[in-house]
């Protein structure tokens, strides 16, 4: 909230002709900037007053009064997914734009810091990266990990947010094959999707799934839960499982740990699918496009 505040006061009093705020609750300052003359665009990632650690508090409360400053004075609204854009028509009556995240074709990496510090190699574990939040459903992954017949650990990576109770108890509920490398970057982060056997998305909330592009372009065969953010995503290149099912969870990632001809299928068709699908020089060339139709609404 501090981290907003202050960016709008710097945005609205500084020589820029658009101000693009990132998320709804930053967007309960959009108003300041656009009261100095200033054109502002919101991207909203996904309904962040969902989030179960906002729970019906102030925090909740605070993003949802974003939510309809951005739709009162945001010039144009950009939204990551057909779900969002949809709950903003029906909701608000308000037009948005769809432009969703992009991904590039990363160089594959060889298994070498995650073996020094973790163990691992190659296909030697299930992977979830991401931040740990209870809406990612970890809990489920966890618990159907538990249930599987497999010499593959379960890897989590990734860093809290505001969630180290979460986290705690993800850890207490998990058993020795189960390693939690913490918050990962750089050739750590690449290795860790470069040589995992399966990636897991077990969401109950999306906006737009970054890590889940991520990891398609790795290569990797994905295992998702039906919810729209995910199947928007994936069309048939992936595993998906109902939302909330442990039982059918643990017996797709049972049926894949069986069955590696399977796996391999996936992981041939994922790179090249969604890097075509989803394209940063697509995404950055449609929002450029958007910030030139803006300031030139404005200076009509």
């Amino acid at each position: 909230m501090t981290s907003s505040v202050f960016a709008a006061f710097h945005a609205a009093f500084g020589k820029y002709d658009v101000v693009h705020f990132h998320a709804e609750g930053p967007c309960a300052m959009l108003w300041l900037p656009k009261l100095m003359g200033k054109r502002c665009i919101a991207t909203i990632h996904g309904l962040d007053w969902q989030r179960e650690k906002w729970g019906k508090g102030i925090g909740s409360k605070y993003i949802r009064f974003g939510e309809k400053t951005a739709v009162k004075h945001a010039d144009e609204i950009i939204v990551l997914s057909k779900g969002v854009q949809e709950y903003f028509w029906k909701t608000y009556h308000r037009k948005t734009v769809f432009i969703p995240n992009g991904v590039n074709r990363p160089v594959i990496k060889e298994a070498k810091e995650i073996k020094e510090k973790f163990g691992l190699i190659k296909d030697s574990y299930i992977l979830f990266l991401g931040r740990i939040v209870p809406e990612k459903g970890l809990r489920y992954l966890v618990e159907a990990y538990k249930g599987l017949n497999t010499d593959k650990k379960l890897v989590i990576a990734g860093g809290s947010s505001d969630t180290d109770e979460f986290t705690e108890e993800l850890k207490r509920m998990a058993g020795d094959n189960v390693i939690f490398t913490g918050f990962v970057s750089g050739r750590l982060h690449e290795e860790l999707y470069s040589n995992a056997y399966v990636y897991v998305l077990p969401s109950d909330l999306e906006g737009m799934p970054l890590s889940l592009l991520e990891a398609m372009s790795y290569g990797n065969c994905c295992v998702v839960s039906d919810i729209e953010e995910c199947t928007e995503v994936v069309e048939d290149k992936a595993v998906m499982f109902r939302k909330g099912d442990v039982a059918e969870l643990q017996e797709k990632l049972q049926a894949l740990c069986d069955d590696a001809e399977a796996v391999a299928r996936y992981k041939s068709e994922a790179a090249e699918f969604i890097c075509r699908k989803y394209s940063w020089d697509d995404v950055s060339e449609k929002t450029v496009k958007l910030y030139r139709k803006t300031r030139t609404r404005a200076n009509k």
